[in-house]
């Protein structure tokens, strides 16, 4: 049996334009962030895509929601869960990234944003992320694929970060590093073999 998984992170948002904290706020995407869901809604028309999985918050809904409209697929189920929100950045949220540089100093702000484990004032880490968006897909997305569906997962940087480190099995330096654009689909292609090994991996 074969499957594939899409992940998408949603487009531009207005907070991205503007440099800020995004984390749980939920900002809308802008006239960008509307064309590069368009184009990934391009890139997979044709595709055979059996159920979409996102975020409860805006950006991820509204990318879903041109993505699906592009392929005609408006009709598969949808499923939103906080599970797979973005990494919340607490204190950090609304503030404009250099100017937090400028205040607490760019190596703190760098340890934030790129540390593994260490989270920001009242947010989160990318590991706390991983502890909610990895037991989400293992409990309720992997079964689709291991079904034979067909799955697409319209999230947020850093949600999608911590699920592609579980996928990909990457140590947390390897993941620190990892850049994923706005509107670009990322595909797994899954056999028996493949779903099996990632159903016995730990969490």
């Amino acid at each position: 049996m074969k499957a594939t998984l899409i992940l998408v992170r949603h487009g531009q948002s207005q907070w991205n334009l503007e440099n800020r904290f995004t984390g749980w706020q939920d900002i809308d995407i802008t006239d960008l962030g509307r064309q590069e869901a368009l184009q990934a809604g391009i890139q997979l028309k044709g595709r055979r895509i059996d159920i979409a999985f996102t975020s409860v918050l805006q950006r991820a809904q509204h990318t879903l929601d041109i993505i699906l409209h592009e392929c005609r697929l408006e009709k598969i189920p949808v499923i939103k869960n906080k599970a797979l929100n973005e990494r919340g950045y607490g204190d950090l949220e609304g503030l404009n990234k250099a100017d937090t540089a400028a205040k607490f100093g760019e190596e703190q702000v760098h340890i934030w944003r790129r540390s593994y484990d260490v989270p920001p004032p009242g947010g989160e880490s990318l590991k706390d992320t991983y502890n909610r968006v990895v037991p989400y897909f293992y409990n309720q997305i992997l079964p689709h694929l291991e079904k034979g569906e067909n799955v697409l997962v319209v999230a947020h940087g850093n949600s999608l970060r911590a699920l592609i480190k579980y996928l990909d099995n990457l140590n947390e330096e390897q993941i620190l590093n990892m850049e994923i654009a706005t509107g670009v689909p990322h595909f797994y292609e899954m056999d028996d073999a493949s779903l099996k090994e990632l159903r016995s991996r730990p969490l």
